[in-house]
């Protein structure tokens, strides 16, 4: 709900959305810092990551999921976690522990650990019979690298397995997979991704302001944004909206466009 009626706003997608979503990344809040970041956010936010494998122990973490789906917010454990249990062989107690804690969403990814193709597709395709399921393409290893046709390739034979969602790899850093070392976005491996698949089936890990101003200037308001800090979805959403120098004239008609700097 706005406070006012100021025109020219770009049209944001509502949730529950499919485009446009906002993913924080929770790498610890308190419960008292959780009720703070739903009472400022939740409007704004879609879904909680649970980073890392913290989950494993972090206290009252179903305290926490309790909150935060009151909120109309979906949380989820983060990849590495699938992969402690999969590099460990408890591909069984990982679906068990999801479902412990009573969560219908969850992320499958292979970015610390080696594992086939085939094996990852596996997982997706059972996970999916029970849960909706977001799939992280990229290495999160320095060093190691993918083509471009096997981002694209990973990328949609995990859609068409049943993935969600597709996650662009980039860690809490914003400086590998989709990004260049210095946190500069590799341009011609979005322009191929981008060609190759429906950017509302891709949520991109966008930790920094420059990088999320990238990509609404890329591919507009209703782009699907990650790894965002809980103190910086707000900040995100003034982005998406052109109430921010960075995107100001971004959706304003041309009569306005001479007024620029």
């Amino acid at each position: 709900m706005m406070n006012t009626n100021l025109p020219y706003l770009p049209k944001r997608t509502s949730k529950s959305r499919n485009a446009g979503l906002t993913m924080m990344m929770d790498k610890g809040l308190s419960l008292v810092e959780t009720e703070s970041f739903i009472n400022s956010s939740a409007e704004f936010t879609d879904l909680v990551k649970f980073g890392f494998g913290t989950s494993v122990f972090v206290p009252n973490l179903k305290e926490k999921i309790k909150l935060y789906k009151s909120a109309n917010i979906t949380p989820y454990f983060g990849g590495t976690l699938f992969e402690a249990f999969m590099v460990r062989g408890l591909y069984d107690d990982y679906k068990r522990f999801v479902e412990k804690f009573g969560l219908d969403t969850l992320e499958v990814s292979d970015g610390s650990m080696k594992m086939e193709h085939n094996e990852k597709l596996k997982c997706i395709e059972d996970l999916c019979k029970n849960f909706k399921v977001l799939s992280e393409v990229g290495s999160k290893v320095k060093g190691v690298e993918l083509s471009h046709e096997e981002w694209v390739k990973s990328m949609k034979t995990e859609i068409e397995t049943g993935a969600w969602k597709v996650i662009a790899e980039a860690r809490e850093s914003g400086t590998i997979g989709i990004y260049n070392a210095d946190g500069s976005a590799d341009n011609a491996l979005i322009d191929d991704i981008i060609k190759h698949v429906d950017v509302d089936d891709i949520l991109w890990e966008a930790p920094i302001k420059s990088q999320q101003v990238y990509f609404i200037n890329l591919l507009g308001a209703n782009v699907s944004l990650g790894n965002i800090a809980p103190n910086e979805v707000i900040s995100l959403e003034a982005l998406r909206l052109g109430l921010r120098g960075d995107t100001f004239f971004n959706f304003l008609p041309e009569k306005f466009q001479d007024k620029k700097l």
